[in-house]
């Protein structure tokens, strides 16, 4: 979310709402000690809203005002990479990736995964992580099995997940931010999968409970730095952690799950959403244009 505006704890901001609504202008207020804080889900739409807020300020917010003109509405891809473009950026080339995979798969499969794979008759035979991976100068083993996804429901939920925490952190904090979260927890969280045993492994599961850490830790240590995470989801999350760690998951159906993965990257989320909270106050903008203090790009 864009920080935009602090008003007045008190004030009456009903008329507000509807016209930004109207205008098919996203947005939620907070409280934050005696104010009301507006955030922007999309902070294109920052210069229509300041117009309607100062309409608003002057007491000529009318009924015309919060009818909005017919106009064209940007697709739903237009509207995903104008919110949050690194964030769609990552689910575009998951999404791409696994599509290759339909029509090349052992190919993409063996170009992505922690270490190289050869096929001996019958047998996959892996390669090592220090000799082949690193030695070999395949440094970007390290970070590609996040790419891979072995199923659409694999695909789907982890993909829902990016979107719904890494345009939070993208939206406050900045594209930079978000990527050096991604880069950090893909990085441990397959190492911590890989030192399993496990080679043939791969999803963006690791840093979905990494971004979870990440932002809830944030929306609790800063309650307002924009970041929202309600707490049966935070309930939910950890229940399915717990859940697929007793192994039900793959007597249900849902097959091998990298549950070291995912404690590894909440760890990793917790352990930066620790820092960051330390001097991060969220960022963002108010309506005269000037910069509040925090980590926006």
């Amino acid at each position: 979310m864009y920080k935009l505006l602090e008003l007045p704890g008190d004030l009456d901001t009903r008329p507000l709402r509807q016209a930004l609504w109207a205008h098919h202008i996203g947005h939620r207020f907070t409280q934050q000690e005696n104010q009301q804080v507006l955030w922007l889900a999309d902070p294109e739409q920052r210069d229509e809203a300041a117009r309607l807020i100062e309409l608003w300020h002057r007491g000529e917010l009318d009924a015309s005002a919060t009818r909005a003109a017919p106009r064209r509405r940007p697709s739903v891809t237009g509207q995903a990479f104008g919110q949050a473009p690194f964030a769609a950026g990552l689910i575009a080339v998951c999404v791409a990736i696994f599509l290759a995979m339909t029509f090349a798969g052992d190919a993409i499969v063996r170009a992505l995964v922690i270490v190289p794979l050869d096929v001996v008759g019958q047998r996959i035979v892996p390669g090592d992580l220090v000799t082949d991976t690193l030695a070999g100068g395949q440094i970007w083993r390290l970070f590609t099995p996040a790419l891979l996804h072995f199923g659409w429901m694999h695909l789907i939920f982890n993909m829902l997940w990016v979107w719904y925490f890494g345009r939070q952190v993208e939206s406050v904090q900045g594209w930079r931010r978000l990527g050096v979260i991604v880069l950090v927890a893909a990085l441990f969280s397959n190492l911590a999968q890989y030192f399993t045993g496990t080679v043939l492994f791969g999803g963006m599961s690791g840093v979905d409970y990494a971004l979870l850490g990440y932002v809830w830790l944030l929306s609790r240590r800063r309650p307002g730095s924009g970041f929202f995470v309600p707490q049966m989801l935070m309930v939910f999350m950890l229940g399915w952690m717990v859940f697929t760690m007793t192994g039900l998951g793959d007597a249900v159906g849902f097959g091998n799950v990298a549950n070291e993965a995912h404690l590894g990257g909440l760890l990793v989320g917790l352990v930066m959403g620790w820092f960051a909270s330390r001097n991060a106050s969220g960022g963002g903008h108010d309506v005269s244009g000037e910069s509040s203090s925090g980590d926006n790009q």
